[in-house]
């Protein structure tokens, strides 16, 4: 067994098998990405469930391996140059994908095509959906003043377009299935959970409901999407 006490979250979340991945996280968008990530490519995991409450993401075990306090974080006992935790999302789909050579393209073209996709995704559609997700949905529901609201639907309304013209004449959003799929469809599924896909026009579009049903009904994606299981 792989010795993992200098990650101190390792005493609050204890590996029943060291040597093999531990996965901190909750089922929401960004974090099935990394189950997700882990069924497709068939690496041994262990799941483990850290809440969204600050009991858990603040406490000092988490905040050891993730300074930024936010689901999902890995341990690779097995990494390049020995154990390696990693936080981010989009880091941890490059780092598996790049360890296991799938997913992410086989040429340096196919790659850069992948990347620049997972990275729209991290830096446009995942922030905007759950800004519109808060003023729809949570507390910014309240807010009397509709401005906000309205950008927020509007930039989600624009990047849906964005998706839809992608997905014309193709199955998956950079050519074969990889790791920027597994970031985009998630947070594309998120809309029903925010009940805004009236408010975004869904059901007009042809591709991107497609492509969400296409990607839920692979059965890593169907398995990963409540890994780690929510608390019953």
């Amino acid at each position: 067994m792989t010795d993992l006490s200098q990650f101190p979250i390792t005493a609050r979340w204890p590996a029943k098998n060291s040597g093999i991945i531990q996965l901190y996280s909750f089922p929401t968008p960004n974090g099935v990405k990394a189950s997700i990530a882990l069924e497709e490519m068939r690496l041994d995991y262990e799941p483990h469930l850290v809440t969204l409450s600050d009991a858990d993401v603040k406490s000092d075990a988490f905040l050891s391996l993730n300074p930024n306090n936010k689901i999902p974080a890995i341990i690779d006992p097995n990494g390049p140059d020995g154990p390696i935790g990693i936080f981010e999302s989009g880091a941890i789909l490059l780092y598996l994908a790049e360890k296991t050579g799938k997913f992410i393209g086989q040429t340096a073209s196919e790659k850069s095509q992948i990347t620049q996709w997972l990275m729209w995704q991290m830096g446009g559609l995942g922030p905007m959906l759950g800004q519109m997700g808060f003023f729809y949905k949570f507390a910014g529901k309240d807010i009397a003043d509709d401005r906000p609201r309205n950008r927020y639907r509007d930039e989600a309304i624009r990047l849906l377009a964005v998706v839809e013209k992608q997905l014309e004449g193709r199955d998956w959003i950079a050519g074969d299935y990889s790791i920027a799929d597994m970031a985009i469809a998630p947070w594309i599924n998120a809309l029903e959970f925010y009940g805004t896909k009236d408010a975004v026009g869904y059901t007009d579009l042809k591709n991107v409901p497609a492509y969400v049903d296409r990607f839920f009904a692979r059965p890593a994606v169907d398995k990963a999407r409540n890994i780690p299981a929510r608390a019953a």
